[in-house]
């Protein structure tokens, strides 16, 4: 059953690309595609109307780039069929990973599946098993039910789109990979799933590939995650260096005996298990987009609102709290890095949230509301409450997608409109997507007894009552972003759904989606509610410790219940108090008083310049990093391969040897009186040579 789940999406992936390969060569017979015609519609549903991006802008050498937009024409033969079956599978996995769930999580069957041996080298050996464990099941519920939801609300919005055999092709073997990650027995193969989904976001990413800023920002999220996965990777090398192993049993049977042993490197001694989990961290950073490593995720944003929904909701941006979560036997008994990763995970979360609180894009707010949530659930594993960190990832995986959803239904109601300044009064024309909506953002909030309000309350819970370092600071950051989450949140819902139309053409011709795209929205909705307080027995307290089984350390999730009644009636009323500070101000500015926000903008440039910029990270990188290796590249090719290797080579030695060549070819007349003539000076150089100096000889 669980090689079925696995390979269920590789199977639709497959049948899906053949059905796209048949098509586009039945529809090119020829080499040449066929000719373009300029006052023809864009064949898909383009997101939003792009202005031409700044010089100063990183990437603009990429943006500025033209790739000719193809044609519109009908759907590839044989759409119908790779969506049918492509979502057939991925709905058929996810009631197996249900029923995996239950056994494994409920009933208690851990299982470990023994495929085939992967690499045996030397001292390494990696076989390529199935590890189902409680974690798994939990990672393999969501990863399933997500992606089976974006798949069927993908034939709807993709429905112009004339590749869709590709996009489901690329949809199926995303989910795949991911499946390969979470049920990964080893390092080695969690780190082919990790590349895997690396590989497949970029192309989801860049998959309007005649659409230069989306090329930018495929290019962008591939080069900022290797930067992170290039820690990964010498993390990974550190274990089997110090363990002779990568299979995760022996790994955590090893663990305890790394404490204290230190690496030299060059004058430093650095302790070996802190480098170990920082450099695995780094990976985790890249692949979450948390602070430093965040920049690429905000531009993923480009791509189809369903891969915004998988890729940045429930998966990618995911692995790396689960991998975490899954090497919590090696961060538990680092000190150090359980430090770091909080300081990372708190200041990621007011970060991002400083930042939405003045983004207009639609999708853009709700980025970086998933950077913000990722930074609360890696703070719940700084501190220790790992289970509590999963748990949040459990329920903030339904309301999230929802909310990507249910933006996409407004941008597809818009005629692909995705400023919020351009929307307002959509809750008449749109009222299912709405209330949808609604709940999702209730649920982000931490409304009381929706899924947002126990995992992230648990979360604030955990970080009050631990004894890392970083706690008080983790406590402080994440109490605040509630506040701020609560505010971008309810401006989002009142400038799109409230207020007068701005756009009164696009407004009156708006209506709710198909169906297709609708059923999606009201499940995960129902999840937005009730996935929360079920489960909340699961992840904290000693039914935790029942649930997991040791397939990750609990830490003070284990006392979380004993220790939340011992904690002030303060501390459980504050995040509830932040949520309604953030929804008073919201409606203040953008129901009560819209003048405001406009007002406070301009008497605050700066802090408005400052926010609205992200920080200017962008252009930080780009000064620091994009513009030197530019030079560089170009002293490279200009000086060293252009003048030293070109002049002094092809250009120069080879150059002059032909030229001579080139000159002696001209003394081959072909005329015997030449070579006659010839032939007497060299007589009479040689008799004259013999005369004066030969004689004396």
């Amino acid at each position: 059953m669980y090689e079925t789940i696995v390979a269920l999406p590789l199977l639709g992936s497959i049948i899906a690309g053949v059905i796209s390969l048949v098509g586009a060569r039945n529809r090119f017979p020829g080499e040449d595609p066929p000719p373009h015609d300029d006052h023809a519609a864009p064949p898909v549903a383009e997101d939003r109307p792009r202005a031409a991006p700044s010089p100063h802008e990183p990437h603009a050498a990429f943006a500025n780039s033209h790739v000719e937009e193809p044609a519109a024409e009908p759907s590839v033969a044989g759409s119908q069929p790779a969506e049918l079956i492509t979502t057939t599978f991925l709905v058929i996995a996810c009631l197996l990973s249900w029923y995996a769930f239950y056994d494994v999580g409920i009933a208690g069957h851990d299982v470990r599946v023994h495929l085939f041996s992967f690499i045996s080298f030397a001292d390494l050996h990696s076989d390529w098993a199935l590890r189902i464990d409680p974690l798994t099941a939990v990672m393999l519920v969501v990863v399933t039910t997500v992606s089976a939801l974006v798949h069927l609300y993908a034939i709807g919005y993709m429905e112009d789109e004339p590749y869709k055999p590709r996009f489901f092709s690329y949809l199926s073997f995303f989910t795949f990979a991911m499946l390969t990650l979470v049920t990964a027995d080893n390092l080695v193969q969690l780190f082919f799933g990790w590349e895997g989904v690396g590989l497949t976001s970029y192309l989801l990413i860049g998959y309007w590939y005649y659409r230069p800023e989306s090329n930018a920002a495929a290019i962008k999220a591939f080069v900022v995650t290797r930067v992170g996965d290039f820690g990964f990777s010498l993390g990974i090398f550190a274990v089997f260096f110090l363990t002779g192993a990568v299979d995760y049993d022996t790994i955590f049977a090893q663990a305890p005996g790394l404490v204290g042993k230190s690496f030299h490197f060059l004058s430093w001694d650095l302790d070996a298990l802190t480098v170990i989990c920082l450099l695995l961290f780094m990976g985790a950073m890249g692949k979450s987009a948390q602070f430093l490593l965040h920049t690429w995720l905000p531009d993923a944003m480009e791509a189809p609102t369903p891969v915004s929904a998988l890729l940045h909701a429930a998966t990618i941006v995911t692995a790396g709290v689960f991998m975490v979560a899954r090497l919590s036997p090696l961060f538990s008994l680092s000190p150090g890095a359980s430090a770091f990763v909080t300081f990372i995970g708190a200041t990621t979360c007011m970060f991002a949230a400083t930042i939405g609180l003045v983004q207009n894009d639609i999708k853009r707010v709700i980025a970086y509301s998933t950077m913000s949530q990722l930074g609360y659930m890696f703070t719940a594993m700084g501190v220790g409450a790992y289970s509590v960190g999963m748990f949040h990832l459990f329920t903030h995986a339904s309301f999230k997608a929802l909310l990507f959803l249910c933006s996409g239904s407004v941008i597809i109601a818009m005629h692909h409109e995705q400023d919020m300044r351009h929307m307002g009064g959509l809750w008449r024309k749109l009222p299912f997507t709405y209330a949808t909506m609604l709940i999702g953002t209730l649920a982000l909030t931490g409304f009381p007894l929706t899924a947002g309000y126990f995992s992230k309350d648990a979360i604030i819970e955990s970080a009050f009552v631990s004894n890392n370092p970083m706690a008080v600071y983790g406590f402080a950051m994440t109490l605040g972003a509630a506040a701020l989450t609560a505010f971008y949140s309810w401006r989002l819902i009142f400038m799109t759904f409230h207020g007068t139309p701005h756009d009164r053409e696009h407004y009156e011709a708006a209506h709710e989606t198909p169906l297709t795209m609708l059923v999606p929205l009201g499940i995960l909705a129902i999840g937005a509610i009730a996935a929360g307080y079920p489960a909340l027995a699961l992840f904290t307290g000693h039914g935790a410790d029942e649930f997991f089984r040791g397939s990750l350390q609990l830490g003070i999730a284990n006392t979380l219940y004993e220790e939340a009644e011992k904690l002030p009636l303060w501390l459980s009323l504050m995040p509830t108090l932040m949520m309604i500070i953030g929804f008073l101000i919201a409606w203040q500015f953008y129901i009560w008083r819209p003048d405001l926000p406009v007002e406070l903008a301009r008497q605050q440039q700066l802090l408005y310049k400052f926010l609205l910029n992200k920080w200017y990270f962008d252009e930080i990188y780009d000064f620091l990093f994009v513009r030197p290796t530019i030079w560089l590249g170009r002293l490279l090719w200009k000086d060293g391969d252009g003048f030293i290797i070109d002049g002094f080579g092809p250009d120069g030695v080879s150059a002059r040897v032909l030229d001579v060549t080139r000159n002696v070819i001209r003394l081959q007349t072909g005329y015997l009186y030449h070579y006659a003539f010839a032939m007497l000076i060299g007589v009479a150089a040689a008799v004259t040579w013999f005369m004066f100096y030969g004689a004396h000889g």
